[in-house]
């Protein structure tokens, strides 16, 4: 009797390393500062103009400066943090935003406001680009995109407290509420910076700067097996340019000063790059520029005066459907950090994109219907509402946190953190141009015809996303550079293969000939 062929089993999943998920969740929550500053905007705005007898344009540029003056912190984060680390740059983030918040929260006139949102701007970007680079550098292979995922998940979170803020403090007098919604963003960083210093330092930054030591333990902690750590710990040395053979003590005489401090990075990305860096690059920026110029911004800060012109004349009412907005963000989110390392970056992003372009089509066609017939229809207003929470969660189950995932993992060892600054950069460049300009543009073309603009500009992003964003899931950090130069040498690759198999079929043809 013969025996049955055993079967292979297949390898055990590795269980979720809930030090690195710790890890990545303290550094993410970061990213509440930037959710609840813009969010509690949407409301404070509509009391800050009564109070303060400003004009739709003054209220413009404030609710939107804030994301240029985060430029400024993102593009000092990159260096920063290669110079005092990854750790300590989310405190002095902390720090920033707490001084930012309690100003604008004191502030006694529009002068010392605006000054209050360019110190917040500053700690935003300082917390925006530090967090997911801290994440991805922290997380194993297995729950990258899980882990790289939670500074968006804490971004939605940001949003909700902001929208539920300005519900709460709605009933307090006109001069009260709006410095109270803004002051309670002060609270968040006191605890943040508390619970950063229980963190350990990016392994990747400590090998920079030649503390093998140090690296090996938090790799221990942090990766799914021993065998697992010592060949991260392996490619890390190799990235950095240090042989594998090298002992810890004499590491310090393979890295130079100004590589450890990131000098050097600025010119290899945009004077001298690479092919596959220029790649790296385009991706990135094309990347975080579509994220923000499909609109999510303008529709997360102006929510109440969209619901205004869909026909919610309440200010109660058009909070309370900001509070439902916040919810659909939020919970959406949380299905994609499950899904980012099963189902992979693309599949999710191009289905993120395409329900946005849907979502955005039918809430600029029910605005359109709306301003025709000059009242509001019970069914147009509800089309209107579920629209926006369909676009909202859209963006959350793929575009949000994709964007900062991407760009965290795809720049070189050497060149993340100046490289994951510019998308960030980027990011908030975007964000404040269609911030600070949609008031003005439904005024020129109407609210319809800003959201088929943005509708445009979502299917473009779409296009850009199939043809030029590769897959990065399951791949380690260290193999992102392979990846591009692959993908930058598709048609060579497919040209060459094409030429192979007709060698193949022509050997074959003769062969049997012989026969």
């Amino acid at each position: 009797m013969e025996q049955a062929p055993a079967v292979k089993a297949s390898p055990a999943k590795p269980r979720r390393n809930y030090y690195a998920l710790g890890c990545s969740i303290l550094a993410s929550m970061t990213s509440v500062v930037l959710g609840y500053d813009v969010a509690v905007m949407s409301g404070a705005n509509m009391y800050i103009k009564d109070d303060l007898k400003i004009s739709d344009t003054q209220i413009e540029i404030l609710s939107g400066i804030i994301n240029l003056y985060s430029i400024i912190g993102s593009i000092a984060a990159g260096r920063t943090s290669d110079w005092i680390g990854r750790r300590n740059t989310m405190i002095l983030a902390c720090a920033i935003f707490f001084t930012g918040a309690l100003t604008m929260g004191l502030a006694p006139s529009y002068a010392v406001l605006m000054v209050g949102r360019f110190v917040a701007g500053i700690g935003v970007g300082y917390a925006l680009m530090i967090a997911p680079v801290y994440a991805a550098e922290v997380a194993p292979s297995s729950s990258r995109g899980f882990l790289s995922s939670f500074p968006e998940v804490f971004i939605n979170f940001g949003v909700l407290l902001g929208y539920v803020s300005n519900f709460a403090f709605n009933g307090l007098p006109a001069h009260l509420n709006w410095r109270v919604m803004l002051a309670v963003g002060a609270v968040p960083p006191v605890f943040l910076s508390a619970g950063v210093l229980f963190m350990p330092e990016s392994p990747r930054w400590l090998v920079i700067r030649g503390r093998i030591g140090e690296a090996k333990e938090v790799l221990r902690k942090t990766s799914d097996t021993p065998a697992e750590a010592e060949l991260r710990l392996a490619a890390i040395k190799e990235a950095a340019g240090i042989p594998p053979d090298c002992a810890d003590d004499d590491v310090a005489a393979w890295i130079p000063k100004r590589r450890s401090r990131g000098e050097g990075v600025w010119k290899e990305l945009l004077v001298r790059p690479t092919p596959v860096v220029r790649r790296i690059l385009f991706a990135a920026l094309g990347l975080q520029f579509f994220q923000q110029a499909s609109g999510i911004d303008s529709v997360v800060l102006y929510s109440p005066t969209i619901f205004e012109k869909a026909g919610l004349q309440s200010k109660t009412q058009r909070l309370g459907a900001t509070v439902a907005v916040g919810f659909s963000k939020t919970s959406c989110i949380l299905v994609a950090t499950f899904l980012l390392d099963r189902v992979g970056r693309r599949p999710l992003l191009l289905s993120s994109a395409g329900g946005m372009v849907a979502s955005l089509l039918t809430l600029a066609s029910c605005l359109r219907a709306i301003e025709r017939q000059g009242e509001a229809a019970t069914w147009a207003v509800v089309l209107c509402i579920v629209t926006e929470l369909t676009f909202v969660g859209s963006f959350s189950i793929g575009l949000g946190p994709i964007a900062w995932v991407y760009c965290s993992e795809i720049f070189p060892l050497r060149l993340r953190a100046q490289g994951a600054s510019l998308g960030a950069a980027m990011n908030r460049l975007m964000s404040g141009a269609v911030t600070m300009s949609f008031l003005s543009l439904y005024k020129a073309i109407s609210i319809a015809g800003s959201f088929y603009l943005y509708a445009g500009i979502a299917a473009a992003g779409w296009l850009f996303f199939f043809i030029f964003l590769p897959e990065t899931r399951g791949r380690s950090l260290e193999d992102m550079e392979e990846l591009f130069g692959k993908k930058g040498k598709a048609a060579e690759i497919q040209k060459g293969g094409i030429e192979m198999a007709n060698e193949d079929a022509k050997a074959n043809v003769i062969v049997i000939g012989r026969d």
